[in-house]
């Protein structure tokens, strides 16, 4: 028994007519009979007696008449006391700016439809300071790579987060066409990069360390001729044609012209993506608004990645 089949045959005793309940709730007459009868089936009596006249219940029909209409008058109670009793606080979440680019206002408009009255506190920076602010309880959430949390330098704070894989992102190298003219490649090789001069974060950055090991396992000593921690500044020194780089997709993502803009082609070595990694404090420290926004994040980088708007990344199993 549904809560509508309860609605539908309230609305018919009140009106005395299958034909005009059906009209007034944008029925069907056949489908409105049909679920009057699974009703009635339901409970093995008849409800209503049917005539040319219309309809009037039985004496089984007015007992469950009275009582239907205090179940929905529950029902909407029910409704009123959760609407009333909406999830509230607040949250503070971490994205890296590559991240941010991508998932930061979906998440942000997420958040807002589904839970208005939780306040979302929202912070960009790089990896491994983020590490440091969620070792120091000063975030809730991050997005967060592999490499930082290997490298981070309290081990014991680190083990006590709640740490969900969330996608891998493909790293492609990146280069103004305005300065280089047409390149051909959708794909390149690490060893193929030996004489390219690079801009790349700097070494404690969680790319960096992934880029480093890559360059290694290739055979190849990278000619970085700058190195800058803001990914903005990154990439307006690539649009300038001072170097290439090596960023996940993601890099690009604010950029409206960026297939005109850039030339990009896929690394395609083995083991040279970054994992993104969704971590919080431990279960037991987060607030029923945390919680929650946990669950939202997952649901846009899903989202995000099944509809393409991530593109280069896929989903951790």
């Amino acid at each position: 028994m549904e809560l509508r089949q309860l609605k539908y045959f309230v609305r018919v005793v009140e009106l005395g007519s299958i034909s005009r309940a059906a009209l007034d709730l944008n029925l069907v007459q056949s489908a409105l009979s049909q679920q009057i009868s699974r009703l009635e089936g339901e409970l093995a009596t008849r409800l209503l007696q049917r005539s040319p006249q219309g309809v009037t219940p039985t004496e089984a029909g007015v007992a469950f008449f009275r009582e239907a209409q205090l179940t929905l008058r529950h029902a909407d109670q029910a409704v009123r006391a959760a609407q009333q009793s909406r999830l509230s606080g607040s949250v503070t979440v971490g994205l890296a700016p590559t991240t941010a680019a991508v998932l930061g206002l979906p998440l942000m408009r997420a958040m807002r439809e589904r839970y208005p009255d939780v306040r979302l506190h929202m912070l960009e920076s790089l990896s491994g300071h983020l590490t440091t602010m969620l070792n120091a309880r000063q975030l809730d959430l991050a997005v967060l790579f592999d490499s930082p949390i290997r490298a981070s330098q309290n081990l014991q704070s680190a083990r006590r987060w709640s740490v969900l894989p969330l996608l891998q992102e493909d790293l492609f190298f990146i280069s103004a066409r305005a300065h280089v003219g047409k390149r051909k490649n959708s794909s390149l090789k690490m060893v193929q990069l030996k004489d390219e001069r690079l801009i790349l974060p700097t070494g404690p950055h969680g790319l960096r360390s992934t880029l480093d090991a890559a360059f290694a396992r290739a055979g190849v000593t990278p000619q970085v001729v700058l190195e800058i921690d803001s990914l903005a500044m990154l990439m307006e020194a690539v649009d300038a044609g001072l170097g290439t780089t090596l960023q996940p997709w993601s890099a690009v993502a604010r950029f409206a012209d960026a297939a005109e803009r850039f030339y990009m082609a896929r690394i395609t070595d083995a083991q040279v993506q970054r994992v993104n990694l969704l971590c919080a404090l431990s279960d037991d420290e987060l607030s029923p608004a945390a919680l929650a926004a946990r669950v939202v994040m997952s649901d846009c980088v899903r989202q995000l990645v099944q509809s393409g708007q991530w593109t280069g990344a896929q989903l951790s199993v």
